[in-house]
C-alpha cells in the first residue's frame, strides 16, 4: 500500500487537493475527520479534553467548542502540546483501523494539516505540500472562513512557514493558479509518479532508469540533497528498526559542491548480511525493494577477500526520486571505505577537483550510467594509497553511530 501525507498551511487547500487525488482513485484518510470523530460527545476523548481545559470548551448542547478551544491553543504553545498530547494517540488509532479496512493495492492520502510540526514525514512513502502564500491565506480564512483577522493571523503564525515545509516536500502542489492548472498538474503527478510508485511497490520492483550520465551542480536550498537524503534516511530508519545500526548519506551527492548525478546514495548499516536479508522486505514496503542479483564491492589493496565486500543493494521504487541504497556490516571494508571516502573529499580541496573532473571526463565518453560506473571504478583503486594517508594522518575514526 502507498500512502501519501498531504499536508499544507491553513487555507492552503488540502481538502481541495485531496478531492483530486481521490477522483483518480485515491482513499482519503481525512486527520481532521478523525479527530473531530474522537472528541465527539460521549467520547472518552471529548471527556479528557473538557478536564484539561475546563466547560469553557463546551457548546450550551454539550459538544466541543472549536473556536473557542482554538482561541486558547492558537496562542498558547503549552496548552497547544496538551491538547495534542491527548488527541494524537486517538487519531492515530482511528487511523490505523481505516488503514487496515483499504485494499493491499490501495493509495492512501492521509490529509495531516501537522506534518511538518510533528515530525511525522517518515510515516508517509511521499509528502505531497499544498503551497499558498500566507497573504493568500489570510485572505481565504477571513473572505471564505469569516475569520477575524487577529484571529487567522495567529492561526497561520503556529504553524511551520514555507522554508520548513519545502523541506520535506517529496511534491510542491503550487494551488495560486487557476483551478484548471491545478488540476492538470495533480493529474500528471498521478500519471508519472504516483501510479507507477504504487505499481512497482505492489510488485516489488525498482523503477527502471535508462539513459546518460548527467552531472548537475547540487540544489539550492532548502531541498538540497542532504535534506532529501535525511528525510529518506528516517524513512529506512523506521522500516529497519533496531536492526538498523547505522544510517549515512554517502556519494557524489554528500559532498557539498561536487557535481553529482540526481541520484542519492544511502548506507545502512548492519551486524551481519542475515540482518540485511531480515530487514529486507521491510525496506521494501516502505518504498526501496532489493535488487536482486550478487552485490560485491570492489575489494581493496589491503582487503583482498571478495567476501569481506558483500554487500545488499537496494533501489528506489518511488520513479520521482532515484536511490541506490547499500546495505553494508559495520565495520566492514565495504562501509568503512564509503565513509572515509566520502569524509576524505568532503576535506581535500584537490582531490574533490580531480575526482570532479574525472567524473565531467566519463559522463561525456559513456552512453549509459551503467557503462560510467564501470569507467570510474579503476580510479577508486588508484586512490587507495592517498586515501589510508590520510585516514592515519587525520586518525579519522567512522562517525559515532
Amino acid at each position: 500500500m502507498l500512502h501519501l501525507g498531504l499536508t499544507g498551511g491553513i487555507a492552503a487547500g488540502k481538502s481541495t487537493i485531496a478531492t483530486m487525488l481521490t477522483e483518480l482513485g485515491a482513499h482519503l484518510i481525512d486527520a481532521d475527520a478523525i479527530a473531530r470523530d474522537v472528541v465527539e460527545p460521549g467520547t472518552p476523548g471529548l471527556r479528557t479534553v473538557v478536564e484539561a481545559f475546563g466547560d469553557g470548551v463546551l457548546t450550551a448542547d454539550g459538544a466541543l467548542d472549536r473556536p473557542a478551544l482554538g482561541r486558547l491553543i492558537f496562542r498558547d504553545d503549552d496548552a497547544r502540546k496538551r491538547l495534542n498530547a491527548i488527541v494524537h494517540p486517538l487519531v492515530g488509532e482511528a487511523t490505523k483501523a481505516r488503514v487496515r479496512a483499504l485494499p493491499a493495492d490501495a493509495i492512501a492520502v492521509h490529509d495531516v494539516p501537522l506534518i511538518v510540526e510533528n515530525d511525522l514525514a517518515a510515516n508517509y512513502h511521499l509528502v505531497l505540500v499544498v503551497g499558498a502564500s500566507a497573504d493568500v491565506r489570510l485572505d481565504r480564512l477571513v473572505t471564505d472562513r469569516g475569520m477575524l483577522p487577529e484571529d487567522a493571523q495567529a492561526r497561520i503564525a503556529a504553524q511551520a512557514d514555507d522554508d520548513a515545509r519545502r523541506r520535506v516536500a517529496d511534491v510542491w502542489i503550487d494551488n495560486e493558479r487557476h483551478p484548471d492548472e491545478v488540476r492538470a498538474a495533480v493529474g500528471q503527478l498521478w500519471r508519472s509518479r504516483i501510479a507507477p510508485y504504487a505499481r512497482n511497490l505492489e510488485a516489488g520492483v525498482v523503477a527502471a532508469r535508462s539513459g546518460p550520465a548527467v552531472l548537475l551542480e547540487p540544489p539550492e536550498p532548502p531541498r538540497t540533497w542532504a535534506v532529501q537524503a535525511d528525510q529518506i534516511l528516517a524513512r529506512l530508519r523506521r522500516a529497519g528498526g533496531e536492526r538498523v545500526r547505522s544510517a549515512e548519506h554517502i556519494g557524489s551527492t554528500a559532498v557539498p559542491g561536487l557535481v553529482a548525478k540526481d541520484v542519492l546514495d544511502l548506507q545502512l548499516g548492519v551486524d551481519t548480511l542475515a540482518d540485511a536479508d531480515r530487514i529486507a522486505e521491510a525496506l521494501g514496503r516502505a518504498g526501496f525493494p532489493v535488487r536482486a542479483g550478487e552485490w560485491v564491492d570492489t575489494p581493496k589493496p589491503n582487503e583482498p577477500d571478495a567476501r569481506r565486500w558483500d554487500k545488499r543493494l537496494h533501489g528506489n521504487a518511488d520513479p520521482g526520486r532515484a536511490v541506490n541504497l547499500h546495505v553494508r556490516v559495520v565495520d566492514g571494508p565495504g562501509w568503512t571505505y564509503a565513509l572515509a571516502f566520502r569524509d576524505w573529499l568532503r576535506a581535500d580541496d584537490a582531490a574533490r577537483e580531480e575526482y570532479a573532473a574525472l567524473k565531467r571526463r566519463t559522463a561525456s565518453g559513456t552512453a549509459d550510467t551503467g557503462a560510467y560506473a564501470a569507467a570510474k571504478e579503476p580510479w577508486f583503486t588508484q586512490v587507495w594509497p592517498r586515501l589510508q594517508a590520510w585516514v592515519g594522518a587525520e586518525r579519522w575514526r567512522p562517525p559515532a553511530r
